[in-house]
């Protein structure tokens, strides 16, 4: 019988290791007695053989034996890229002009 891996869906905190990256995962829930909300966000390290990665990203993991001392998880795959503006330094220029 096969076995399904358990997978989550979080945003990249950090990429500045090697092939490593730190994805933030966050869950809600009711408390019980109370019923608020309750928020909560567990970070794991996680795989990135190609270092496709940047911050910001909304990745889907995958559990995976044990890869080092931290390292459960591996990048399944990249869902949305993170949305980084490009400009030329003279647009920046003119936008600054623009608004004084």
């Amino acid at each position: 019988m096969e076995q399904k891996r358990k997978t989550r869906v979080g945003h990249v905190a950090r990429n500045k290791m090697n092939k490593t990256v730190v994805v933030a995962v966050e869950s809600t829930r009711h408390h019980p007695l109370y019923k608020k909300t309750i928020r909560r966000m567990v970070k794991y390290k996680a795989h990135d053989e190609t270092n496709a990665c940047r911050e910001g990203d909304l990745v889907k993991i995958e559990e995976t034996r044990p890869l080092s001392r931290d390292k459960r998880w591996r990048v399944a795959e990249i869902l949305t890229k993170a949305g980084i503006m490009e400009a030329k330094p003279k647009e920046i220029d003119q936008a600054v002009g623009t608004e004084q």
